[in-house]
């Protein structure tokens, strides 16, 4: 018998002392140096809980049936009921000399592992002992196993989370860096887009989600000719029609993702430029037919878009661009998204100290922000 057998701790409840004497000698002749005797079933099961919350559970009870007021298929199941969240098999035998079906019906049934019938034989105690053991050792070690194939499973899986989130923040980038002046207009997107969900009572890890998802707003002006992009002047019918393309480009490039991350970004990608009374592009949608995170990230779009530079315009100052954004109220922007973005802005006065003061800017300015974004 191996080392993890004999090392097992036995608790042996029997409320005949000669009982317990006779399996506790018979189970420290085969080998097994941990075992314990116990003749009263509360103690027993006393014994057996703070055992359970300690380092140094049981790995088997030896029970009698018959016991005084508690008996041996009542102390099973109170035993059963402790262990039932860990998952772990604990072996139950009930050594019994009622020889009845229904003695052993009731056992089996309260959780009882096998069931032995007094008078029993030293060889025959010595089998089921060690039979049970092992199972419990054997299912103990595939627990392990499982969960060491779970945590190599979460780590692979984090490994390739982050390899996406790697290959999308590119992506993000590789758009914005065809406008060399945007600079980190996708990640203050984010950021802001963020600092918005939360806002709006949205939970951390839909907000989180937002964060990630928002930078890629306009990855689609990856498909936008140079000429059309970075126009420093209005931009022509033709033109703006081109420019719009970015948003079915997006849409296409992110669709069909089996991520809720891309899910997410592809609404974002095809709704950032719907507005609130349907002015907006490409499909005119209006009010909260716009989905809310389109919704959001719009409003982070073109308060970012007014307070930096563009190859179209130049940076707003911050006083002109906040009350830009009062002015769309109920026109691109719903009321509540304005009152977000109001109280985000007054809630972080770091972003304030962030925006420099710039010259103030024209109609025509907002004209374009509007179209290009």
């Amino acid at each position: 018998m191996n080392d993890e057998l004999t090392s097992a701790r036995i608790l042996v409840v029997d409320d005949d002392h000669a009982n317990t004497l006779l399996l506790s000698r018979i189970l420290r002749a085969a080998g097994f140096r941990s075992v314990e005797t116990c003749e009263e079933p509360e103690e027993a099961l006393e014994r057996f809980l703070e055992a359970q919350a300690g380092d140094a559970p049981f790995d088997l009870v030896c029970s009698d049936l018959h016991m005084p007021r508690l008996s041996g298929a009542a102390l099973i199941e109170c035993i059963r009921e402790s262990t039932r969240a860990d998952g772990d098999f604990l072996p139950l035998l009930v050594i019994s000399a009622d020889l009845s079906a229904q003695a052993e019906q009731a056992c089996l049934s309260a959780g009882a592992s096998d069931f032995v019938t007094k008078p029993f034989k030293a060889p025959q105690i010595r089998m089921r002992v060690s039979n049970l053991l092992r199972i419990r050792f054997l299912q103990r070690r595939l627990l392990q196993h499982n969960h060491d194939l779970e945590t190599a499973v979460k780590a692979r899986t984090a490994e390739l989370e982050d390899a996406r989130q790697d290959v999308l923040e590119r992506l993000a980038a590789a758009a914005e860096y065809r406008d060399i002046t945007t600079g980190r207009h996708t990640q203050r997107v984010g950021q802001l887009s963020a600092l918005l969900a939360e806002r709006l009572g949205c939970d951390a890890a839909t907000t989180e989600l937002i964060r990630r998802a928002a930078p890629l707003h306009d990855v689609g002006k990856i498909a936008i000719p140079d000429h059309v992009l970075l126009k420093p002047g209005p931009l022509s019918a033709r033109e703006f029609a081109l420019m719009k393309e970015h948003v079915d480009a997006g849409s296409r490039l992110l669709s069909r993702g089996r991520s809720e991350l891309l899910a997410v970004a592809e609404t974002i990608a095809r709704t950032h430029h719907e507005r609130w009374d349907g002015s907006g592009y490409p499909l005119g949608l209006v009010g909260d037919d716009i989905p809310l995170v389109g919704q959001i990230v719009a409003v982070a779009d073109v308060f970012d878009t007014l307070v930096n530079e563009r190859p179209y315009k130049r940076a707003w100052p911050l006083a002109q661009a906040v009350d830009e954004m009062r002015r769309q109220r109920d026109r691109w922007f719903s009321s509540v998204l304005v009152d977000a973005f109001l109280a985000v802005l007054d809630a972080n006065p770091d972003l304030k100290a962030a925006l420099e003061e710039h010259p103030s800017r024209s109609d025509e300015d907002r004209e374009q922000v509007a179209r290009r974004g």
